[in-house]
């Protein structure tokens, strides 16, 4: 059974669990917050994401048809790459794509399945592009710090079962969170505190007292979201230890050059993620939260293919030869 059909059974599943006890809201849905200004700068607003959306999917894109056609792409590192830039696409694929709707009909509104499959998108691409990250740091750890023995340790079976685990974890977290965060009662206040649906702001407005399993599901992700921190952040002290203690400066300069773009990467979606899951959810969102959502949803993706093209050499001559042909 392929990832779409396994998100849409569990849709499915949740909407129908939830009818009986919350049937009103299935009919009517949740209200989204609205982007701050008037009608026509609104529909400014709306264009400008979508320009951002429209460019991250040519970057991304780009990315992921260069390494599929250029053979010298065809390493390791290059293929958790394709498949970050994929998550990528995928992950600013459900969020922006509404918001620009909802900016020229002026209607924030979203039904009650699109909102369950919303947030179990989110967390399954957030959960999925935090494990490629690890994998990411993890080959960059062996390239440097085991040069002799990478072909050995990163061959093609566990890469693949690397990515495929990643993906798996991704779709387990995004089922778990999706199905705890549904399984309350929203009988109050239909409002949303966030311009698309996840977790804290559903469970602001959930008139549910008990919410064991979304705690549940909350630890685990954490802890999971730690232990994959804690990883990075190993992999790249014994890397720049290991570059520190390189006696030519140019290997220096060639391993500070691989791995400045994937810490670049890696720092601006840990603190634009954190920052968004975090901080507490006030009942009147002020522009300050409103420029935290945009940087949650809207910058990692669109970032990354800049970040590669301008610091990868690899990536620029790829794309050179590409043009070029």
């Amino acid at each position: 059974m392929s990832s779409s059909h396994v998100f849409s059974f569990l849709c499915l599943t949740v909407v129908e669990q939830r009818d009986d006890m919350t049937n009103h809201t299935v009919n009517a849905g949740f209200f989204l917050m609205e982007f701050p200004g008037s009608k026509q700068l609104q529909v400014l607003q709306g264009f400008l994401f979508l320009l951002i959306y429209l460019v991250s999917l040519r970057g991304n894109f780009l990315i992921i048809m260069l390494v599929t056609v250029d053979q010298c792409l065809h390493t390791p590192m290059y293929f958790f790459l394709k498949n970050l830039s994929f998550s990528n696409v995928c992950f600013i694929s459900v969020t922006v794509p509404k918001l620009f709707l909802s900016s020229l009909s002026h209607r924030s509104t979203i039904s009650f399945p699109g909102c369950v499959c919303q947030v179990l998108f989110v967390v399954s691409f957030v959960a999925t592009e935090i494990s490629i990250l690890t994998t990411i740091s993890y080959d960059r750890y062996v390239a440097i710090c085991h040069p002799l023995q990478y072909d050995a340790i990163m061959n093609r079976a566990v890469c693949v079962q690397m990515v495929v685990a990643s993906w798996f974890f991704g779709n387990l977290f995004g089922a778990l969170y999706s199905y705890g965060t549904f399984s309350l009662s929203f009988c109050g206040s239909r409002k949303v505190p966030q311009f698309f649906c996840d977790v804290p702001s559903l469970l602001k407005i959930s008139c549910s007292k008990m919410h064991i399993v979304v705690d549940i599901s909350v630890l685990t992700g954490a802890g999971y979201g730690c232990f994959c921190l804690v990883c990075i952040v190993c992999s790249y002290v014994y890397i720049f230890y290991m570059v520190l203690r390189m006696p030519l400066s140019q290997g220096r300069s060639k391993a500070f050059s691989t791995c400045t773009p994937y810490l670049i990467v890696i720092t601006t979606f840990l603190v634009t993620t954190f920052t968004a899951y975090l901080k507490p959810f006030p009942d009147s969102p002020r522009i300050w939260d409103f420029l935290l959502s945009v940087l949650y949803f809207a910058m990692p993706p669109s970032l990354n293919p800049v970040t590669y093209s301008l610091r990868n050499k690899e990536i620029k001559a790829a794309l050179w030869n590409f043009y070029g042909k």
